[in-house]
């Protein structure tokens, strides 16, 4: 698309956004990822890679900070709360500096990305340290100094022997002298009462060694060195106080304990280096740490994979998780939606469906009364690499995973079986075979599981020439040949199939365009590629069947759309693109775009996710732009989306990412059979809502009617879906005034009608 369309759409979004104030969206983060945790007089911080939260310790209220509430970072590596000024600073890969204010509002700085003239690589966070109402920021080129109170930046140190950037991984001051750790420089010290230190010949070299962290602790300098032992200065020599076996992750105190954090330990130490603690392990977890801090008696412990835990120090025998409830990582890779349970999968794999490392975390499931719970790796036969997954439609409470390695799991109730090379018989799962061959190597890579109406499970098997597989509804198996088919069929690997109403499979391939698949008649086949079918790419990610029997398919390099009716009586098909009219421009929509996913609403308006792109949600025609939602316009925590699922029922669309999930409130159900069941929402209207009123229930291409309470006119529209939006102005030119409207809905022949009202408040 042309520049001036992109800042358009852009400008659009960034409107509606304003507008609905984050009402509109949910958000579904995992706190388990922890890299870093700070201490409060009363409270204790936690920070995953995209979010911080706080949790009080005496009445436990706890805070969250993240997209929806307009905390959008790059990747958090390091925080720190200022006691002085109530404000909580967040530092990122990209030298992004968030500040959470006060009052819980947001600030975001940009001065290190914008103002710092070194390489963008180079403008890493690493830590903080606060002294006098400056805050002394590391980073990967030298330190810069904010103002606590104002949080405006003062000035920016490169403290390089020869005044070039050097990585200061940790600041910490002692009198007058702030002393750094570097990556190549050892510990460089200057003096703070010094005006021209700003000069890097003003820095001196404290001492040469290899550090990897520094505080001052009962008025002496701790060093953390990277020989994995931990040293005190006494005024003449560094004396060792604690050999801690593996390389440091963080050194850290709260004034009256020091804490040492490595992978597997946790040291706490008091003022005399009496230890006080050593945590090796969590009860239950296999936990890995990253930092740790006290709070009084309670020591507080994130990990890696498992979230932020407290005990207390002089017991520590008995550990609380403290994170909020949440997916078990914050990169989904697949999300479906089940009639009272959402679903989500983590074992993602590249552009070239390559599964290393192997994933090993189970499968997540939630509600809206118990929240998100886990089928633990180890109740589903420790199966790698959970890359999809399928509701049986039948029967809302059978669920199908494919693992990209193991095989496929069935789920019932607590029932779970592990279908694989060797329990699926002849005509069933394969594992690809090595070359030279190693029979002792079992990899059974299943991908693509979709329900055709009979009931039979269509799967594809990776690396196989019998690629495509089906569960029939009487329990056998069954297997067909891509041989003479698909070129690459050795090698072949195998994006999410759609199957239409004539049962018709569709296959996204890597190498060998689109695979159409019929076995109803005579096992036909039609594949469609850049050579004979008009597709832009080889490549196909992903494909969509629309409410009117047009497949929509997703390539690497753009968009086609072809009839799913023409694969009958056609033995060759060739895709057409969409074609937009933009004032005098014609162009292709999409034109050379990577497309991640599909997905298609109850008004038949397709949400694409396009790499690194964000999401549109385009009409039923693609002709009209609705939303773009970006990171920079929404609270989309990446614009990288893997998976687009939407609730048909609440309109929730549901967005996974590579960096957490969240959702848009949407009107995008299905249509009712009748006009039973129209509800209006909100209702009333509040002063300080800022979002639009919803009629759901309705049936397709009803005819609705909003009127004052004297019969006057104000909005009127024909339903294409189960809902639709007023945004409480009369034909868009102002803002209704207070009072009772009535809404008076037919549905298109006329034999079927409602009325409801709605309270507007202003």
């Amino acid at each position: 698309m042309k520049k001036i369309i992109w800042i358009y759409l852009i400008f659009v979004s960034q409107l509606f956004f304003a507008q609905q104030n984050n009402q509109l969206w949910k958000g579904y983060f995992s706190y388990n990822e922890i890299v870093d945790v700070e201490s409060a007089t009363d409270k204790v911080f936690a920070a995953t890679q995209n979010a911080v939260f706080s949790k009080a310790l005496l009445s436990s209220d706890l805070t969250i900070y993240n997209s929806i509430n307009g905390l959008k970072p790059e990747s958090i590596t390091t925080i720190h709360h200022s006691e002085l000024t109530n404000k909580t600073f967040v530092g990122n890969t990209n030298g992004l500096l968030l500040i959470i204010n006060s009052d819980g509002s947001i600030t975001t700085k940009v001065d290190i990305i914008n103002e710092v003239p070194v390489p963008p690589n180079k403008k890493k966070i690493n830590d903080f340290y606060e002294h006098n109402g400056r805050l002394y920021i590391s980073t990967d080129y030298g330190i810069s100094v904010v103002d606590v109170a104002t949080s405006e930046f003062i000035i920016t140190y490169f403290i390089g022997t020869s005044g070039e950037e050097t990585q200061v991984l940790q600041t910490t001051v002692l009198g007058n002298e702030i002393y750094a750790v570097t990556r190549d420089f050892g510990i460089r010290k200057g003096n703070l009462t010094n005006p021209n230190l700003y000069d890097f010949s003003q820095w001196q070299t404290f001492d040469g060694g290899y550090w990897s962290g520094i505080v001052t602790f009962n008025n002496e300098l701790i060093g953390m060195n990277t020989n994995a032992r931990t040293y005190r200065y006494n005024g003449t020599v560094f004396q060792e106080i604690l050999n801690h076996i593996q390389a440091g992750l963080k050194i850290k105190t709260n004034g009256t304990e020091l804490i040492v954090t490595t992978s597997n330990h946790v040291y706490v130490l008091n003022q005399t280096f009496t230890q006080l603690a050593n945590i090796t392990s969590i009860p239950n977890f296999n936990a890995v740490f990253t930092a740790a801090t006290v709070v009084g008696t309670k020591l507080y412990i994130g990990t890696e994979k498992d979230g932020l835990f407290s005990t207390d120090i002089t017991n520590p025998t008995v550990f609380e998780n403290m994170s909020p409830n949440g997916p078990v990582r914050n990169y989904i890779f697949r999300v479906k939606k089940a009639l009272n349970y959402l679903w989500a999968v983590y074992g993602d794999y590249t552009r070239q469906y390559n599964p290393y490392p192997l994933e090993e975390y189970g499968i997540s499931k939630y509600s809206k009364d118990d929240g998100w719970e886990l089928i633990p790796y180890n109740d589903i036969f420790q199966a790698k690499s959970i890359c999809d997954l399928v509701i049986n439609p039948n029967n809302q409470t059978q669920i199908y995973a494919t693992s990209y390695f193991s095989g496929l799991l069935k789920i019932q109730g607590g029932t779970i079986e592990l279908f694989n090379q060797a329990n699926t018989g002849p005509n069933g799962l394969e594992s690809l075979v090595l070359t030279p061959p190693n029979p002792t190597y079992i990899d059974v890579r299943v991908n693509s599981p979709a329900f055709d109406k009979d009931g039979n499970l269509w799967m594809t098997n990776a690396f196989v020439e019998r690629a495509i597989k089906v569960l029939n509804a009487n329990g056998q198996w069954q297997s067909y040949s891509l041989d003479g088919i698909a070129p690459t069929v050795a090698t072949g690997r195998y994006g999410p199939m759609a199957i239409d109403k004539n049962k018709t499979k569709w296959i996204p391939s890597i190498n060998d365009g689109l695979i159409a698949f019929n076995e109803n008649y005579n096992n036909k086949f039609i594949v469609l590629n850049s050579t004979t079918g008009n597709l832009p790419d080889n490549d196909v990610r992903c494909v969509a069947v629309d409410n009117r029997n047009q497949l929509w398919i997703g390539t690497y390099s753009g968009l086609r759309v072809v009839s799913v009716d023409r694969f009958i009586t056609e033995t060759e098909l060739t895709a057409n693109s969409i074609i937009i009219q933009e004032g005098d421009l014609a162009q292709e929509l999409f034109y050379q775009q990577t497309i991640l996913d599909i997905a298609v609403d109850g008004a038949n308006r397709k949400w694409v996710s396009i790499a690194d792109g964000g999401v549109f949600l385009v009409s039923a025609n693609g002709q009209q732009t609705n939303y773009q939602f970006t990171k920079n316009n929404s609270p989309l925590p990446s614009n990288n989306i893997n998976d687009i699922e939407i609730d048909g029922v609440s309109g929730e669309v549901f967005f996974a990412t590579d960096k957490g999930m969240v959702s848009f409130l949407g009107t995008s159900t299905k249509p009712s059979d009748d006009l039973a069941n129209v509800y209006v929402y909100p209702n009333p209207v509040r002063p300080e809502f800022l979002g639009t009123v919803k009629i759901s229930g309705l049936t397709d291409k009803a005819n609705v009617k909003i009127t004052d309470i004297e019969g006057n006119l104000v909005h009127e529209t024909t339903t294409s879906g189960g809902t639709i939006e007023w945004d409480t102005t009369a034909f868009g030119k102002y803002k209704v005034a207070s009072g009772v409207y009535m809404i008076f809905v037919a549905s298109e022949d006329g034999m079927d009608s409602t009325v409801k009202k709605v309270m507007i408040i202003r």
